[in-house]
């Protein structure tokens, strides 16, 4: 994941542009709010009945966080909306949190079968823990305001529940030894970073695998990438710079990163290898 991914965005890291605000989530924000007063149902009434908490139904209403698909569903029925609130949900095209050229990719990554990244950098957003966002969207030059940065840190936890939500998905990262050696954050938020990631890849859909740093080439060296398969069964591609992401679509470019891919999951530890190599780290962290 790139730019989007080590940006602003949702990505992997802390630059990336500014996220746009959004006019048309404050109007949502309102009309879920009047459907709401209309039911007689308080914010502590109603999160429940969305599955969702009260700060997150308070930053819906208020336009400071994009309503995810299901949150859309729930409350149209919870609400008896006449179709409303899907309807307002069509036209909402602006995600804070995320920078502009990652968007599309975000939303297909939403529906996606097949997930797959390559990143040599830093830990790739899906897999990140909020102190090691945190860490990197401190360091972010030129400085971002402190409400900035809990946005981008509500975009990229709202982006992460993917993983545990989507069990048809399978996902599958392959990143570079030398990112886990990186003490981002301190030994603590490392050993944290360790936890979670090995719990993740307990998880029957996710695959994750080390390129060792013994490797001295393999057929990613020339930077991050990421694939995925839609529903349709159509491949696409996306990579990322400092400022700016390249969505791929054209067959023949993304047929070349999935021979890349392919050869650089043999290339990687296996999967036991690899959770291995990262129980080691954390007993040493």
């Amino acid at each position: 994941m790139v730019a989007g991914e080590l940006g602003a965005a949702e990505g992997t890291g802390g630059g990336g542009a500014e996220p746009e605000s959004s006019d048309s989530l404050k109007a949502f924000g309102e009309v879920v709010k009047a459907f709401r007063k209309r039911a007689r149902l308080t914010q502590e009434q109603f999160a429940p009945r969305v599955r969702y908490s009260v700060p997150t139904v308070a930053s819906i209403e208020q336009g400071r966080r994009f309503p995810p698909a299901d949150f859309v569903d729930r409350a149209e029925e919870v609400l008896d909306a006449f179709g409303t609130l899907r309807g307002a949900a069509r036209h909402l095209s602006r995600r804070p949190g995320l920078a502009s050229w990652f968007r599309q990719w975000a939303q297909l990554e939403a529906e996606a079968v097949n997930l797959y990244t390559y990143e040599c950098r830093l830990v790739p957003g899906l897999l990140q823990t909020e102190a090691y966002a945190r860490t990197l969207f401190s360091e972010r030059l030129p400085p971002l305001a402190d409400d900035q940065i809990e946005a981008r840190l509500v975009a990229r936890t709202d982006r992460q529940r993917l993983l545990r939500e989507r069990p048809n998905t399978a996902y599958s990262f392959i990143i570079e030894e030398h990112v886990f050696t990186r003490d981002t954050g301190g030994m603590a938020a490392m050993a944290q970073l360790l936890d979670h990631i090995l719990g993740l890849g307990e998880l029957r859909n996710i695959e994750i695998q080390v390129m060792p740093q013994a490797r001295g080439s393999h057929a990613g060296i020339d930077g991050p990438m990421q694939l995925l398969e839609t529903p349709d069964n159509k491949w696409l591609g996306y990579c990322e710079g400092q400022e700016s992401g390249q969505f791929i679509s054209d067959p023949k470019v993304v047929s070349m990163l999935q021979m890349r891919y392919a050869r650089m999951r043999s290339q990687a530890l296996s999967l036991e290898d690899s959770l291995s190599l990262l129980r080691r780290m954390r007993g040493a962290a």
